[in-house]
Order: structure tokens, then C-alpha cells, then sequence
């Protein structure tokens, strides 16, 4: 796999509450962009990506068959679940902090993505850029109710408000997708802070244009910078290589 990643503070922030975590080695990606007051967002990201990768090293993918796949990552989510809602009630200034998480699993020429939140799974395939993932946000609540179009909602006032995170209650809902992969497909795993500044036509430019995923992650975060850099800003990319794909 030809991999990038790479996570910046953006513009206008002091610093820095996303976090990310690349285990090539087992093909597991995972990004988080945290919530809350004080330090506590950054608390929270950083909990869930030492958590899923404690996880991932106890029992690989690798040993789980296709059927079990969907069980094996929402045992994951809970259990990071259980580890941010702790620390959120057990300490007064961790009160209300919370993180989003997108993971990527690549196995047997399938990826698997689960999330929960706003940060985002594309994949790039055909000079076309798909988003895969779903936000649980209430803005794109009001998109897919036919309330607001979706011109409306990246302007709404209230589009960072997130109706589902980890550690926000004792239980949480995470979404699972299944997608058969081909030779040449980029994923791209990303926080809000990269497609709320950097739009679905420069993204698809710089597909196109780049064949190297750590020279892409760059480009793409000095874009979203260019733009207003208003969010602290993260992705991972990687582009799956024709060895990789029996076609």
C-alpha cells in the first residue's frame, strides 16, 4: 500500500485535538477529532486511537472471518466507548469531552469502515470521489429528512453539532460499511476540519494529480490551511496498489 497521512492544528486553533493512528502492518487506519473543554477533546482522540490499537494488537483481523468482521469492530467501538465515558465521569474537568472515530480495516480485498460522528471515509475510484461514511450530525439529519438542501446545510449554524460520539453516553450507535476494493482505489479516513475547507472538486484534482499519498496529505492540508484553516485538520490516505487486488 502506498500510504500518507498527516495532522495539523490549522489556522485559527491553539492546538491540536484530532488524532489519528496507522498500523500498516495489520492495514488498520484510524482517525478522531475530540470534543470538550480544557484539554479534554485532545484526551478523548488520544484515548480511542491507543484504545482501537490495543485492541487490534490483542486480536488481529487477520483472525476473524468475513461473517465476523461487523461484531469484531463494534466490540472495538464499545470497548473505547466504555474507556472516553470513564474518563469523562469520573474527573470534573473531563466532564462533556467526547471524539468522533472513523477506522478503516483492509482485508481479504474488502475495506471495512466503521464510524461514529463527523469524520469522514472517502474512497477516490474512476476520477470519482465517494463518500462512504454517514455523518450523525443534526444538520445532515435535516438533509436526509428533505428539510434543508445540502447548499443549506454547509452554511447552517448548527452544522457542528454532533448527535452521536464516543464517550458522550454509557452506550454508543457506530455505523459499519463493507466495500469491495480495486486496484487503483485512493481511501481517504479525514476529520471535519479537511472537507469543511478543501472541496470535493479540489479533493478529486489532487487525486488525480498525485500519485504519492505522503505528497497528496501535504498538499491537501496546506489547501485546507490556504482556505481559512478554521479546524484543526487530519487525514489519512492510501492508495491500494495492483499487487494487492487479485482482478
Amino acid at each position: 500500500m502506498n500510504i500518507g497521512f498527516k495532522s495539523d492544528k490549522g489556522i485559527t486553533r491553539s492546538k491540536n485535538e484530532d488524532a489519528f493512528y496507522v498500523m500498516e502492518e495489520e492495514s488498520v487506519f484510524v482517525v478522531a477529532d475530540g470534543v470538550g473543554g480544557s484539554n479534554s477533546g485532545e484526551i478523548a482522540s488520544r484515548t480511542v486511537t491507543r484504545g482501537i490499537a490495543n485492541y487490534i494488537r490483542r486480536k488481529s483481523p487477520d483472525d476473524v472471518e468475513h461473517d465476523d468482521m461487523a461484531e469484531y469492530l463494534l466490540d472495538a467501538v464499545n470497548e473505547v466507548n466504555e474507556q472516553v465515558y470513564e474518563l469523562a465521569t469520573s474527573f470534573a474537568e473531563n466532564k462533556g469531552m467526547a471524539t468522533t472515530l472513523v477506522m478503516g480495516v483492509i482485508k481479504d480485498e474488502k475495506l471495512y469502515v466503521v464510524n461514529v460522528g463527523d469524520s469522514r471515509c472517502y474512497i477516490f475510484r474512476d476520477d470519482e470521489l465517494k463518500l462512504i461514511t454517514d455523518d450523525h450530525t443534526y444538520v445532515n439529519s435535516l438533509v436526509k429528512a428533505g428539510i434543508i438542501t445540502q447548499q443549506q446545510a454547509e452554511n447552517h449554524k448548527d452544522k457542528n453539532m454532533i448527535l452521536r460520539a464516543i464517550g458522550a453516553e454509557s452506550t454508543v450507535e457506530a455505523d459499519i460499511f463493507t466495500i469491495d476494493l480495486k486496484q487503483g482505489d485512493t481511501i481517504m479516513l479525514c476529520t471535519d476540519g479537511l472537507y469543511s475547507e478543501v472541496c470535493r472538486e479540489e479533493i478529486i484534482e489532487e487525486f488525480k494529480r498525485t500519485q504519492s499519498m505522503k505528497e497528496a496529505a501535504d498538499n491537501l492540508i496546506k489547501l485546507a490551511n490556504d482556505n481559512g484553516g478554521s479546524d484543526n485538520i487530519t487525514l489519512v490516505c492510501i492508495k491500494v496498489l495492483e499487487e494487492e487486488i487479485d482482478e
